[in-house]
């Protein structure tokens, strides 16, 4: 390092910063809102994030010298799970791809939570094989002018921007003729409709896009370069699905390992040996998800994230199984079949039945199994890849 050079920001000095944070605005007496403001202008929000963009430069793992102090002070936090699409996946995409005018106009109000997120990537015809997707912008002026439709939309009800992907040239390569923008939801060619799910919930949407106009400005990445944009936001998403941060029992594991031990009398060997064995696969999960977000203190997340969302699928899937099977009758029972549309999913704040139904999209959701294991056999393992007849193909002239 040269003498010039200025210092590292290391633990002490993230801990000083976060009690002076703390000192000019105690938690107990200034609005929730302020406060966050407050932690993104000092740079706390995501320590490794760039300075004027809710950053010190600083390396990812003193995130929890930050939020250690910040706990211990009763402060407010962000409400991630409402906002997740935006922190987990719009946030590092336009830091990754944006101007330094859209860094600057999205980031700070999307880690307050002042707006909401969605995605709008997958559709009727274009799921597993995203890059067929069919929903087109073509430009006009300084706009884009996008028709389509979007399904699997999570938060669409209430967010106020999207992460979009559209064709842009239909005459090229279905992966090379891909633009990526963000869609104000408050455009009138937007229309939102609830999907209801297995749960009688509808925290999915579908979306129909007419005639929504977007300026060039609202674009990331060059034009034609929106799958290579998009694959950012997927390796993201499946780091935030299958790798967020919980204790030892966290998660899914929670509910049954409790019921077991408050309901005796509901115990069988074959349940004992099946919950010891799931037991100790979500540990191993937990603890892998540590060490991915220990190697994304080097750089952007990989393949790797596959990997755990394959593994957060599999475990929810059969650790729900099995507490309906443990419960018996009582697991057959199902707490509330209204008609709404949530903001977030809870898992372990609601019953046993709503866990079991809700899990099943999990192997769906956020990339499905299948494709992810193609990902990890590919990319990690290094086996060879499908053979794929439509690479060099014009997506006018794919088969739909």
């Amino acid at each position: 390092m040269s003498p010039a050079a200025a210092p590292a920001v290391d633990a002490a000095e993230i801990r000083r910063r976060t009690r002076e944070l703390l000192a000019a605005h105690p938690p107990a007496t200034t609005e929730r809102t302020d406060f966050l403001k407050a932690r993104f202008d000092a740079g706390l929000a995501w320590v490794h994030y760039p300075e004027g963009l809710g950053g010190l430069d600083a390396p990812r793992s003193l995130q929890q010298v930050v939020d250690a102090e910040l706990a211990a002070a009763d402060a407010p936090d962000n409400d991630p799970r409402r906002i997740g699409i935006g922190l987990g996946m719009a946030a590092p995409t336009i830091l990754g791809f944006g101007t330094d005018e859209q860094k600057q106009r999205f980031l700070r109000p999307l880690w307050v939570g002042e707006e909401v997120w969605c995605q709008l990537f997958s559709e009727p015809g274009a799921g597993s094989d995203l890059a067929a997707l069919a929903t087109r912008a073509v430009r006009d002026g300084d706009d884009w002018v996008v028709d389509g439709q979007k399904v699997w939309t999570s938060s669409a009800h209430v967010a106020r921007w999207a992460i979009l992907i559209a064709r842009t040239d239909p005459d090229l390569p279905k992966h090379r003729g891909i633009s990526y923008f963000i869609c104000d939801m408050a455009d009138p060619g937007v229309d939102v409709r609830p999907l209801r799910q297995i749960t009688g919930e509808a925290e999915f949407n579908e979306v129909f896009l007419s005639g929504v106009r977007i300026p060039d400005s609202h674009r990331l990445g060059p034009v034609g370069d929106g799958w290579k944009v998009a694959q950012t936001t997927l390796m993201n998403e499946r780091v935030s699905i299958g790798g967020s941060r919980i204790p030892r029992e966290g998660g899914m594991i929670g509910p049954v390992s409790q019921t077991w031990r408050n309901r005796p009398d509901l115990r069988t060997h074959d349940t004992h040996q099946r919950l010891l064995t799931l037991w100790v696969e979500a540990e191993v999960a937990r603890l892998t998800g540590e060490r991915l977000r220990q190697q994304l203190v080097a750089g952007q997340p990989g393949p790797e994230g596959s990997g755990m969302k394959l593994a957060f699928a599999r475990l929810n899937q059969q650790i729900s199984g099995l507490e309906v099977e443990l419960l018996g009758d009582e697991g057959l029972l199902y707490g509330d079949w209204t008609m709404v549309r949530p903001e977030l999913v809870d898992f372990t704040g609601r019953d046993a039945g709503y866990r079991y139904l809700r899990s099943k999209g999990n192997s769906i959701e956020g990339g499905t199994s299948e494709v992810l294991l193609n990902i990890v056999a590919e990319r990690v393992l290094g086996l060879p890849s499908e053979p794929r007849n439509d690479k060099d193909v014009a997506w006018k002239d794919l088969s739909r």
